[in-house]
């Protein structure tokens, strides 16, 4: 089987006046699709930038990072914009909703960015059964049907957080990509949204990548990549992870 997404040689280098400062260096890996994959590391190891980089957020200095085939590294500008739109769901830490509109709206706004993408893109051709998905439905089905109407100030933080999973959700993606998703949620709820995002990997299919600094949560993803001073320092796979439900933190 073929990798889905591959970092191959990949730097990720910073100016800080004369000085070099490399973020990433020498960065390889493998992530197949379906998985559910942990990014684990201290504060200033190279997560985030791990992340950009495989969002498309940002482009590295050095090496490539082969998405289905493609090295989006190589994209112009308006070609990683095709490919965060057809390709990438985002869910951050701190929810990144806009107060002044619904759970609804708040969904539905994020689903329709796909829609204003420039036709003709290469992702339109490989996407083409990939549809978009109705946002009352993703709401549903991460249990706020009752709540699409609420404001975020009218929600708790874990509600406002699965509502930033059905909005990541709406588009349909290939790639959901989690920046410490649970590190505002006290426990309970946290373990609610690792088990909804470990049920999008085993029944949805979908490629998760989560990063954090939680080594507790190394328990339930397939594969565990630790970074380091800017370097992966290993890679595991887990041959029995655990249900998101049994781990304790």
């Amino acid at each position: 089987m073929k990798p889905f997404i591959e970092f191959l040689h990949v730097d990720r280098k910073y100016m800080m006046g004369d000085n070099e400062f490399y973020a990433l260096k020498d960065v390889n890996l493998e992530i197949y699709e379906g998985e559910m994959v942990v990014i684990l590391g201290p504060s200033g190891a190279g997560k985030s930038t791990l992340l950009n980089l495989l969002g498309g957020m940002d482009s590295p200095t050095a090496g490539s990072i082969v998405f289905n085939g493609h090295d989006i590294a190589k994209f112009k500008d308006n070609e990683l914009t095709a490919y965060r739109a057809w390709n990438v769901g985002v869910v951050f830490q701190f929810y990144n909703l806009i107060p002044t509109l619904t759970a609804y709206e708040n969904v539905a706004l994020m689903r329709d960015v796909r829609k204003k993408v420039k036709k003709g893109s290469v992702w339109e051709k490989e996407c083409a059964g990939n549809e978009l998905l109705d946002p009352k439905e993703m709401l549903a089905s991460v249990g706020l049907a009752e709540h699409m109407h609420q404001f975020p100030s009218q929600m708790s933080g874990g509600e406002q957080q699965r509502t930033s999973i059905a909005r990541a959700l709406a588009k349909n993606p290939k790639l959901l990509l989690c920046d410490e998703p649970t590190g505002a949620l006290d426990t309970q709820t946290g373990k609610e949204v690792l088990k909804l995002l470990q049920d999008m990997s085993r029944e949805k299919k979908h490629t998760v990548v989560m990063v954090t600094h939680n080594s507790f949560f190394a328990e339930i993803a397939d594969r565990v990549i630790r970074v380091k001073n800017g370097t992966v320092s290993s890679i595991d796979l887990n041959e029995s992870p655990k249900d998101a439900s049994e781990v304790y933190w």
